[in-house]
């Protein structure tokens, strides 16, 4: 059986209807197309007061305009929507964009949810088909999607497994910059920096400055003291 719903925009001040469907208990999706903040929290109201828990609910931001145009967009109103109930299973985008652009930026500013209309001819009567996506526009869409959703990763600044073996051939090491003799102090005349980074990190050099070299360097020769 049906285990969530959809309420499209048209429905968020339609009070019988939200008592109605709130009443179940269940999953809802629920644009919210032409409406401001206010109208929203009051639609959010009727539905918790109506068995809706907060965790069950997912807030679509959307323009109902066929096609919207993009200055009209305003994807930031969805983090409005995820700041101002906090709680929510997730928010999402509803799209009547032409293209495929506005959904993929969607879902990298936080989107769990995309609603796009799709038609096997964009040429066919009536008002969606002009705005909706066709198969292989729908299949580029989900491809794109599931790619930002890989790329956005865990959010911990670490070196990948991929970019590891970078680490010591674009970092540099100090080294001589010309011949050290053993017991020569240590100076930015006889020293300097260059690839790879396989020895001593720069990020040492004010500490190796003005002591003494343990034995000779030749002239690149990394240093190990």
């Amino acid at each position: 059986g049906v285990d969530k719903w959809k309420l499209p925009s048209g429905e968020l001040t339609n009070l019988l209807y939200l008592r109605k469907i709130g009443g179940l208990k269940q999953e809802v999706i629920l644009s919210t197309g032409m409406s401001d903040l206010a109208e929203v929290s009051a639609a959010v109201s009727v539905l918790e007061s109506s068995g809706v828990e907060r965790e069950q609910l997912t807030l679509l931001h959307c323009n109902t305009e066929y096609p919207t145009p993009m200055r009209d967009v305003n994807l930031r109103a969805m983090q409005t929507l995820q700041s101002s109930f906090p709680g929510l299973k997730g928010v999402g985008y509803s799209d009547h964009t032409l293209g495929i652009e506005v959904p993929i930026a969607a879902v990298a500013m936080g989107a769990v949810v995309i609603e796009k209309h799709f038609t096997l001819d964009r040429t066919l009567p009536g008002p969606d088909h002009r705005a909706s996506l066709e198969p292989n526009e729908l299949q580029a869409m989900v491809q794109a999607i599931r790619n930002i959703e890989a790329a956005l990763g865990d959010g911990a600044k670490e070196p990948t497994e991929s970019e590891s073996k970078n680490r010591q051939i674009a970092r540099k090491s100090i080294v001589a910059a010309k011949h050290i003799a053993a017991g020569d102090e240590f100076s930015a005349e006889n020293l300097t920096v260059k690839r790879p980074g396989n020895g001593m990190s720069p990020m040492l050099w004010d500490q190796l400055i003005g002591t003494k070299a343990p034995r000779a360097y030749n002239e690149d020769e990394v240093i190990d003291a």
